[in-house]
């Protein structure tokens, strides 16, 4: 993953009011956190900082130029709006180049798998160990034809070159399963009441017998007519 530059200041104003001041001039409030040091606080150019985020993923690595300093920057939370969706706050971890760092990187599921089955994802991320300066914005995983009762595991995942698993090998990440039909979901339903001891109401049970022997009366009383 390669970093994205963005100029930043260090500011001296702290809380909610300075916060304020600070996103109506479209810029961000951000801490950068890490390696021992204080916390350097700063203040980033709001629009480009939101495309670095948007284009980097949920590890975006950011190459912060403080006052003629370089320091790699690692995402690790991003407060947005939720109403406006305008950044808010960014908090870093401060890195430095081939540093292994831990972080969490989605699974994304690509192609068909057979006809009638269910393709459900059980983990959408994957804890990994990767350097810093190439961690991998997403993990694909492709279903393409599978068969119901396939599972794939994190053991199975293909990692990219220096990135290590965290996770146990035998964690189920998708999984292949068959569709179920409305009337399996309702005989899962029935043994489910049954089990825990819920009787239906007998108007629920019959309902569909008496929605037929009224359509059956109507058609009788139609033919009685025509005669």
């Amino acid at each position: 993953m390669a970093s994205e530059k963005i100029t930043a200041e260090k500011r001296t104003e702290f809380g909610k009011g300075a916060a304020r001041r600070i996103r109506r001039e479209n810029k961000v409030p951000a801490v950068i956190y890490g390696h021992g040091n204080d916390p350097i606080h700063v203040t980033l150019p709001g629009h480009a900082t939101m495309l670095a985020l948007k284009h980097g993923g949920a590890n975006a690595l950011l190459e912060l130029d403080i006052d003629g300093d370089t320091q790699l920057a690692l995402t690790k939370q991003v407060q947005i709006d939720p109403i406006k969706r305008h950044l808010e706050h960014v908090d870093f971890v401060a890195v430095v180049r081939g540093e292994k760092v831990t972080v969490d990187v989605p699974v994304v599921v690509t192609g068909e798998a057979a006809k009638e089955t269910l393709v459900v994802t059980e983990n959408a991320t994957v804890s990994l160990e990767a350097e810093a300066t190439h961690i991998p914005e997403s993990i694909e995983v492709s279903v393409e034809g599978l068969e119901a009762g396939t599972q794939i595991l994190a053991s199975q995942l293909e990692l990219p070159s220096g990135s290590t698993l965290l996770v146990d090998g035998e964690t189920l990440v998708v999984n292949v399963t068959e569709q179920v039909s409305a009337e399996a979901l309702e005989a899962e339903l029935a043994d489910a009441e049954a089990e825990a001891g819920i009787e239906r109401d007998e108007s629920e049970a019959t309902e569909g017998e008496g929605a037929e022997a009224e359509a059956d009366a109507a058609g009788d009383e139609q033919a009685a007519d025509s005669e």
